[in-house]
Parts: structure tokens; sequence; C-alpha cells
């Protein structure tokens, strides 16, 4: 087994211990030579450092941890390099929670106006990261937890030459559901997974050969619950309607208008939400006698992301065969989208990276046609991302299905920009 350095970047996030769990978890597998901590956040950055080693030790791990804001010193030489950036901190996503409700849009910081606004701040980040490892560690794989992550995947795969996978634990939570409601006695699970990041179903569910999912959307079941938002509930005629058990954030799509208005009743936002939390966790991270992740950390949302990123890894470094769900280019997984389309799908995971499982004959065309029209919207955002080019962001909002209106996209596309403009290097504002 050989010796491994991970390069966590955004390792002062709250996030850090989860990935700190997965490792000590996983240590048989796993050989840590040494763990760096990137961050240009000071004060987190040392809490984190000094929780890490409290963790690995406790963990039985000793190996070399070294905290620094120097990028190239954290990925040179690296084997797998983490990121969970968020370009702007918690009060830039707060703006993007509140700016589109202006316009009477939704606010929210992976989806619509507010996932755009994200994306177009972090492609420029991610992308000189990617720039870095084609330099200092070209074997190296990027684990990309940063949200929005299908569009991020989206611009590293198409626009450079690093080994990227795209991540989320999103659907990690849809599978286990799912599990959930096998028949007692099953013997065999499997399932068809089909969509894009925070875009995506399951549209099959085999219980020993068997596809149950007709009876399953017929049946008024409760599904899998998202931490960070408040899902309404679906009934039956919606799920045969659209012919899938959807991600929480299909919500946005189905509710819009009743999401919307939730969102302007909040006394808080999200973002707000997560700042208090993230500060009381700080808080308990400083305590020396603190060496284990604190419950209180599934409050921030980040639930199974030590499972999700550190079983990925698990399954490239050992050559595991397993399937995993990630975001990878589409190579002909489904026959409706390009093959250079990022998607969110079952994917065989190997030393080879995450393969796709194709899917033969599919021919949902509600699922269809949405993920198209938010593929373009996606496409053109990263276009927007990695030029600055002021059409293409506009186009990417008109496009988008929660959005559409030019006189809504121009006036909140204009106010983002001006409130953004230090993290907007590649616009002119």
């Amino acid at each position: 087994m050989r010796g491994l350095k991970f390069a966590i970047i955004g390792a002062g996030s709250t996030y850090t211990p989860e990935l700190i769990e997965g490792l000590i978890v996983r240590k048989d597998n796993l050989k840590l030579d040494s763990l760096y901590l990137m961050d240009i956040d000071d004060r987190k950055l040392e809490i984190i450092y000094g929780f890490t080693k409290r963790m690995l030790e406790k963990g039985g791990i000793n190996t070399k941890v070294v905290m620094t804001r120097n990028l190239d010193e954290a990925v040179e030489g690296a084997n797998y390099v983490i990121c969970q950036v968020r370009v702007g901190k918690l009060e830039a996503r707060i703006l993007d929670e509140k700016i589109p409700l202006k316009y009477n849009l939704l606010g929210q910081e992976t989806t619509g106006a507010g996932g755009f606004m994200n994306a177009l701040r972090t492609i420029p980040v991610i992308m000189n990261v990617a720039g870095k490892m084609e330099k200092l560690a070209p074997d190296a794989w990027m684990i990309n937890f940063s949200n929005p992550s299908g569009i991020i995947a989206e611009a590293v795969l198409n626009n450079s030459n690093v080994k990227m996978i795209g991540l989320c634990n999103g659907p990690y939570g849809m599978i286990k559901r799912a599990k959930e409601m096998l028949p007692e006695g099953t013997k065999e699970f499997d399932y068809d997974f089909v969509g894009l990041n925070h875009l995506c179903w399951i549209t099959g569910i085999y219980a020993d050969g068997k596809n149950i999912i007709s009876e399953k959307l017929n049946s008024n079941t409760e599904f899998a619950k998202l931490k960070n938002l408040t899902e309404t509930k679906r009934d039956d005629v919606l799920l045969r309607a659209t012919g899938g058990i959807p991600v929480g954030y299909l919500d946005y799509y189905y509710f819009r208008d009743k999401k919307i208005q939730e969102c302007k009743e909040k006394e808080k936002t999200r973002g707000e939400e997560c700042k208090i939390i993230e500060e009381e966790l700080l808080e308990l991270y400083q305590q020396p006698e603190l060496n284990e992740k604190p419950k209180q950390l599934e409050k921030r949302g980040g639930a199974n992301y030590s499972t999700v990123a550190v079983s990925l890894i698990d399954a490239i470094e050992n050559d595991k065969n397993e399937y995993h769900v990630v975001d990878v280019k589409n190579n002909g997984a489904l026959d409706f989208m390009d093959k250079d389309d990022v998607v969110e799908v079952k994917c065989l995971v190997n030393k080879n990276g995450a393969t796709p499982v194709k899917i033969n004959n599919f021919d949902n065309q509600y699922i269809i046609g949405l993920m198209r029209a938010v593929k373009a919207y996606e496409k053109l955002t990263v276009k927007a991302g990695l030029t600055g080019d002021y059409d293409a962001a506009l186009a990417a909002l008109m496009v988008h299905p929660l959005i559409g209106d030019y006189v809504k996209a121009k006036g909140v596309l204009d106010e983002m920009l001006q409130a953004n403009k230090e993290f907007l290097p590649q616009f002119k504002l």
C-alpha cells in the first residue's frame, strides 16, 4: 500500500472534520503519509488544524499535518486534492439568497440565480487549482465538493487536463432510502439514476431483478430528506407524471411559487442560519478535550460527506470496482445528452476513475427535456465564468427554467455582478 499525500483546499470549512473522520474509518485502506490543510482564512484554518491533529491522534493515525495559505505547497506532489471552497464565504451566499428575492426569483446557493452567481465566483478559483495540479501534481485526482458541484465539474472536465470527479452527498441519501423500500427478504438491489447535480432522479429500483419503481411512485412514500431545505410533500400524481423519485432540490421546480414565498417569509436566510451554526461549531472545535466529530455538525447539512468522499477515494486507490453516483462526462451513458456533457449518474469506480453506466432506451420526455434545458444553462454559465462574457451570463439566466424572463434576468444579473465584483476578475465591472 503506497503512502498518500492528501491536500484539502478550503480546509477551514467546518465540514473538514467529516473528511478526517472518513480517513480514520478507512485508515487500513488508505495509508496517509501527509495531510495538507490549505485555506486563506487564518482563524478557521488554525482551529481546524488543531482539531484535526487531535482527531487523528485519537484515531491512531500518526502522520504529517501541515497548514498553509500557499496553494502550490498544498498541491505539489499530492495524490488527492479535495476541493470544498466557498468563494466570498457565507456573506456572499447570503447575498445569493437575498438579491434574487427582490425580483421574485429563487435565492439558493446551487439552484437558480443564487447558484448561478456562486458558480461565477467559484469557477476561476477551481480552475486556478486545476492549473496548479496540471503543473505540480499531474497524476493527482481532484475530488470536488464545492458548490455548484455539477457546473464546477462541467468547467474543469471540459477546460483542463485534470483527472476530476464531482461529488454530492444527495444521491447517497436517495439510494439509502430506496434500499429501505425493498420488500422484506430481498437479496439483490440495483437502481437506475439519471440527472445533473441537484437535478436528478432514481428512475428504477430493482429487487432481485424486478423493477418495483412504479409501485413506489404510486405509494405516496416519504423519500429522503435534506437537512438544508424544507421539503414539500409530493403526492403520487406528481411522482407518476415526472416518472422518478426526485432529489429534494427539485421541489424548487415543482413548487416554485411556494418556495419563493417560504424564502421571503423566513426570518433568516439559510446562509445566516449557517453562520450561526458555523460559529457554534468553531467554538466547539477549539475545546482541547474534543477529539471526535461533534453531533452538532449534522445541523450544517453535510451528512454522509465523509462516507461519500472517502469511500470514493478508497474505490479509486484500491481498484474496488464499486458503484458510486458522481459527476463525470457523459461519454454515451445517456444517449439523449452530448458526449462531453457532465452528468450525475451511476458509475463503476476503480483505478481508472469513474466510468458511467449506460442506461438504454430511456424515454422519459419530462426528465430529458428538463435536463437538456438546465444543461444549456450550465454550459452558458461556464462560458461566462471562464471569460466574463456578459451576453453568455444573461443568456444563461434567460434559458434557466426558474428564471426565463428578460427583465428579471437582466435586473438580477446586473445587481449581483455589482455586489460580487471583488470576486469576479473575469468580468469588466
